[in-house]
């Protein structure tokens, strides 16, 4: 499976010491492109445990779609042509 991921900003983000649990003594990083506290991991992974190899999903709103194709405008942005995801999600 592929992931269809925006972000709003770029560049680093320099961790603090309160970016660090108190408990575990770790920071957990995201991989999938989903968590609302990018660039720190907040389960948001778990709604991929579904995905398909060979699809490429796109999450928007809180909802999944199966993203047809990728069309690059004349202007250069990308452009999506979605489809409802089939599971429900």
């Amino acid at each position: 499976m592929t992931r269809l991921v925006e972000l709003e900003a770029n560049g680093p983000r320099k961790l603090e010491p309160s970016d660090v649990d108190d408990e575990k003594g770790d920071v957990a990083v995201c991989r999938c492109g989903l968590s609302e506290s990018f660039p720190f991991c907040d389960g948001s992974h778990r709604r991929t445990v579904d995905e398909e190899e060979g699809t490429t999903y796109v999450y928007e709103d809180g909802e999944r779609s199966i993203v047809e194709e990728v069309v690059t405008r004349e202007d250069g942005a990308d452009e999506t042509v979605d489809r409802e995801d089939s599971s429900g999600n």
